[in-house]
């Protein structure tokens, strides 16, 4: 299918600054720097994202004052002269890719970790009268709590009430930053106005309760942020453009920025000089709402903000969250907004605006909103993608030929046998896919009904599987045989784990099933042995899936058509059990969710585990942690918390816990003589990110 983008592929201007294209790469910090100097694997990530073909490159926070006011060490400072060079290297490398580079500048304030981490108090606009609910945390092993900690050195935080002196300093700190950048050859200064950071906090009345000029009504709470914005305009206006960044709203906590408020922010930020307004959005607590501001789960999150403060500001409008190209493209059509940021959209697939202008929107790697990327700023570690193994290792593409194009055949259409074709067919071998499931997908297909962003990787997997013709045998089950039959040179066993039932009083009842079970009823492959009495209407859906295939459909019906009881008892809370069990309370189930552990949701990372939580429990899911089951019942689940003895009803008795990695099969063929990989959850089980890795690893080295 070729679809077009005319109005996110044509050029357009921002201030003095021309651009080719409508789409923008957002700040997405890297966290490669050393002690603010910018380095080559960070020049490499940019370059790649430019090369692509975005129209502007906006690098990751910059600290104009570095190393105060950093949230890092790993982050690029723009407080010295000696720091220009790194940056002129990655504006001559950006130039040369065909883009533009703008440099985001901010001041941390009290989310300065640095500042913490070396015993400094933290600038804001007064003492804090509030702390954050932690109780998220619960849902975080201790290593991730000792890696969060390790930012700070594990010290408290100490507030500076900024004095006016402060905020003079603080004013033409960053017009020096400015200078800097433009000395440096790039062509843009994003100041941040958001997230929390000090020019944020200043324009938000729940952190800034200062009753001088820089306190009170709204146009008094962005004076510091206009102060900068015309001091870096006088400085460097002729030579940059002058974006600033601002949440159309904050979430999460009475008191946040609301939209008419930001409206009258982009207003005044206009008078002061901005020369572009890019709209964001801020969940207050990143413990809790993350998933809400800065990085958002709902498909075009801000555009209706963004869209909002472009009827107020004669200069261009940036929205950001989530703008998938259909959406962006939409957007701009309508003259909603003028530009689209595409963070996670570009880290999983740095061509996309090149595939775009080419036509090739089905090669389009998507983005799965998995949040394994994000996470790693909590840790204060490097991103990695879990659909792109060469985020951060870009010299990992191109793909290098086979030197001896080989017959491989890979056994498993899941996500790890249909990367690892897909990769096998880039580089020249012929590859042949058997499966002995009726459609691609395999566990992933299954997975869509709880989490719908798997589908867009899916229906991404099935196109590359079409364009790079490559053969695929359904409904054959693979065997030393079958396998020998087809003459392959090299086999790749993907055929994924093992998810046997419970080893409890009562694991083999009819009630009980597993993840291979349900997904055989939901799939109608299920043999009534396997489906029990009890349960084999529930096959009807799987008729219906039989006939449809199409994940989507699917869903939506069983919003409706969810034929099993209305009790539901969930063992296991672990990525599966928790996500299945919102699912089914989302659909009118009474479900109880039962885990051996403290911590929900592995290996979810941070930010998704702790929403998935919070659904969980907002659907209605009766949670029992550090759980023991005693035994299963024809009518329920009976367990011990403590002391004490439990029990609850069950109509069915889902286990999603047991999960292990086994791939008989490749014994049998090494033992035949054929050359074995294996990979995914046959391997280990690491969900679609290992899948995808794993792949790409034994697809390079064939």
């Amino acid at each position: 299918m070729s679809v077009q983008f005319p109005y996110l592929m044509s050029s357009g201007r921002i201030g003095p600054m021309a651009l080719a294209n409508r789409i923008v790469l957002p700040a997405m910090d890297m966290n490669v720097s050393e002690h603010g100097e910018i380095e080559q694997t960070e020049i490499d990530h940019y370059v790649a994202r430019a090369a692509g073909g975005a129209g502007l490159v906006i690098t990751g926070a910059c600290a104009i004052a570095f190393p105060h006011g950093a949230a890092s060490m790993k982050e690029p400072g723009l407080s010295d002269d000696r720091y220009i060079p790194g940056l002129k290297a990655l504006a001559d490398a950006i130039h040369a890719a065909g883009s533009k580079l703008c440099i985001q500048s901010t001041h941390h304030g009290k989310v300065a970790r640095v500042d913490v981490a070396n015993d400094r108090p933290v600038l804001a606009p007064n003492q804090p009268d509030y702390s954050y609910d932690l109780s998220a945390l619960a849902d975080s092993t201790p290593s991730e709590l000792a890696r969060m900690g390790a930012a700070t050195a594990g010290k408290p935080t100490v507030y500076q009430e900024m004095t006016h002196d402060d905020i003079a300093w603080l004013v033409t700190t960053w017009a020096d930053a400015a200078e800097r950048v433009a000395k440096a050859g790039a062509d843009a200064i994003e100041i941040h106005v958001a997230h929390g950071y000090i020019l944020g906090v200043f324009l938000n009345r729940r952190d800034n309760q200062r009753t001088d000029e820089y306190g009170g009504p709204l146009v008094n709470r962005a004076r510091l942020a206009c102060e900068v914005i015309a001091a870096v305009k006088e400085r460097v206006g002729d030579r940059l453009a002058v974006l600033v960044r601002v949440a159309g709203e904050e979430y999460g906590q009475d008191g946040g920025l609301s939209l008419p408020e930001s409206i009258e922010a982009a207003e005044l930020f206009e008078a002061a000089g901005a020369d572009a307004i890019h709209v964001t959005g801020w969940g207050r607590n990143p413990f809790d709402n993350f998933t809400d501001g800065p990085l958002p789960a709902r498909v075009g999150a801000y555009l209706d903000n963004a869209a909002e403060i472009k009827k107020h500001v004669g200069i261009p409008v940036i929205a950001v969250g989530r703008m998938l190209p259909e959406v962006a493209e939409k957007a701009i059509a309508k003259g909603r907004i003028d530009y689209a940021a595409m963070g996670r959209q570009l880290l999983a697939d740095p061509e996309l605006p090149n595939k775009l202008r080419d036509g090739r929107f089905d090669e389009v790697r998507p983005c799965i909103n998995c949040y394994l990327c994000v996470a790693e700023n909590f840790f204060d570690d490097t991103p990695f993608c879990a659909v792109n193994p060469a985020l951060g290792n870009e010299g990992l593409l191109p793909l290098e030929p086979a030197a001896e194009p080989k017959h491989v055949v890979v056994v498993g259409a899941g996500p790890a046998g249909l990367e690892s074709a897909r990769v096998l067919s880039e580089r020249g071998h012929r590859v042949t896919v058997v499966d002995k499931a009726d459609r691609l997908g395999g566990t992933m297909w299954f997975s869509t009904m709880t989490t719908p962003d798997n589908e867009r990787l899916l229906r991404w997997l099935r196109s590359e599987v079409e364009r790079l013709g490559i053969t695929v045998q359904l409904g054959t089950p693979a065997t030393v045989e079958t396998i020998r039959a087809l003459r392959a040179d090299h086999v790749v066993v993907a055929t994924g784990a093992v998810r046997p039932k419970p080893e409890l009083p009562g694991g083999d009842l009819p009630i009980v099933q597993t993840g291979d079970t349900l997904r055989a009823l939901m799939l109608g492959t299920a043999t009534a042995e396997e489906a029990g009495p009890v349960l084999r209407t529930l096959g009807k859906l799987g008729r219906v899936s039989g006939l449809t295939k199409r994940p989507g459909v699917v869903r939506q019906l069983t919003k409706a058509f969810l034929p099993m009881g209305k009790d539901v008892v969930v063992i296991g809370g672990s990525l599966v059990g928790l996500e299945l069990a919102e699912f089914l309370a989302e659909r009118g189930r009474r479900v109880t969710l039962l885990h051996e552990q403290q911590q929900l949701g592995l290996p979810l990372a941070m930010p998704r585990r702790w929403t998935a939580v919070r659904h969980a429990t907002e659907h209605g899911v009766q949670i029992h942690r550090n759980v023991s089951i005693t035994r299963i019942t024809e009518t329920g689940v009976e367990w011990t918390e403590g002391d004490q003895t439990h029990s609850a009803p069950a109509d069915m008795v889902v286990y999603a816990d047991g999960t292990t990695s086994a791939a008989p099969l490749a014994d049998e063929l090494r033992a035949a003589g054929f050359s074995v990989d294996v990979v995914g959850d046959a391997g280990e089980v690491n969900y679609i990110h290992g899948a995808i890795h794993s792949s790409w690893k034994a697809a390079t080295t064939v």
